[in-house]
């Protein structure tokens, strides 16, 4: 199997470095850009299975490249942010970031965060077969979601959060819980960034994201999937 390829993007040269020297220790194949441009460039040349990428970019931002890459792209986006700050993240998972780490990191806790990534985009836990609510039609096997005769395209995480809760449609999540089943003992951030994530699911499955019709939130508990709705 060829080795998973990662593009590490940050205008810090000695974080590069020491990011690069830890994936490719662990056998992965790594990339580097050290602006936005060059970035996306390399996102559409090399088509990475991961990208590590810093907010705080010259001239392009990283709030800006993930916005441009998750316009025809669910490659799974680590974010880097300088920042303890939760809008930070907030807008970053927002924009369809799938995981976050702030600096100063671990570089050992960055790579088992790349890891845990990149087992949910491999869709590995997941059971074979297909999910059906309503009209929206979830393939376990090949990570496709409908809804009726259109594909939806989602990223890693939100696929596993549409997984959790259709499997038991009617059951009530709370925020941790939904962590917990998507991204297990590798996470140790906010739960409340699990709205985010909530929010641009809504955006891609429901006809009108201001009046759900699948996912429906739970007040002061968390989140649900509608067992029987029309069409």
């Amino acid at each position: 199997m060829p080795a998973k390829k990662i593009l590490v993007v940050d205008d810090e040269k000695k974080i590069v470095a020491i990011v690069r020297a830890y994936l490719e220790r662990e056998g992965y194949q790594v990339m580097t850009a050290y602006e936005g441009k060059s970035a996306l460039e390399l996102a559409r040349r090399q088509s990475p299975d991961l990208i590590i990428l810093d907010l705080m970019l010259p001239e392009i931002s990283g709030w800006d490249v993930c916005r441009t890459l998750r316009k025809g792209s669910d490659v799974p986006i680590i974010m880097l942010t300088a920042r303890d700050e939760t809008t930070d993240k907030i807008v970053g998972l927002e924009l369809g970031a799938d995981d976050y780490v702030t600096k100063p990191f671990d570089p050992k806790e960055l790579v088992s965060r790349v890891k845990a990534v990149l087992r949910r985009s491999e869709g590995r836990t997941a059971p074979g077969g297909r999910l059906k609510v309503a009209d929206l039609t979830i393939d376990l096997d090949r990570r496709l979601v409908r809804r009726g005769d259109k594909d939806i395209q989602l990223t890693s995480l939100e696929f596993d959060l549409l997984r959790v809760l259709a499997e038991n449609p009617g059951r009530v999540y709370s925020r941790l819980q939904l962590l917990d089943r998507v991204q297990g003992d590798a996470y140790e951030g906010y739960e409340r960034t699990i709205d985010s994530h909530i929010k641009n699911l809504r955006k891609k499955i429901e006809p009108d994201p201001g009046h759900p019709r699948y996912i429906a939130t739970v007040h002061g508990v968390g989140y649900k999937l509608e067992e029987n709705r029309d069409a």
